[in-house]
């Protein structure tokens, strides 16, 4: 399988993680998958009441230097991770 496929494997099977999963971790896999998805951020930062959005563009905007490649292998190994603690298959 190539890196596209594992990726949007992965993609799937984040979905199945735990409600209990960190918000912490639930923005680096955001940012990761925007990263891989759509490249550099492309938007400019949402304003300071609108936490929510601001808090996912500023994860997007920390992976920004990665490649897409990159992006793609550090979310399925972030994906990998979280299943793993949580007690699921990864």
């Amino acid at each position: 399988m190539g890196l596209q496929e594992d990726f949007e494997k992965y993609a799937e099977k984040a979905k199945t993680l735990p409600e209990s999963t960190s918000n912490e971790n639930k923005l680096i896999l955001y940012g990761l998958y925007k990263q891989a998805t759509v490249g550099p951020v492309n938007t400019s930062r949402p304003g300071v009441f609108n936490m929510r959005d601001r808090a996912k563009w500023d994860a997007w905007k920390a992976v920004e230097g990665k490649s897409k490649e990159e992006a793609m292998n550090d979310y399925i190994t972030k994906v990998k991770q979280l299943l793993e603690e949580a007690g699921l298959p990864a």
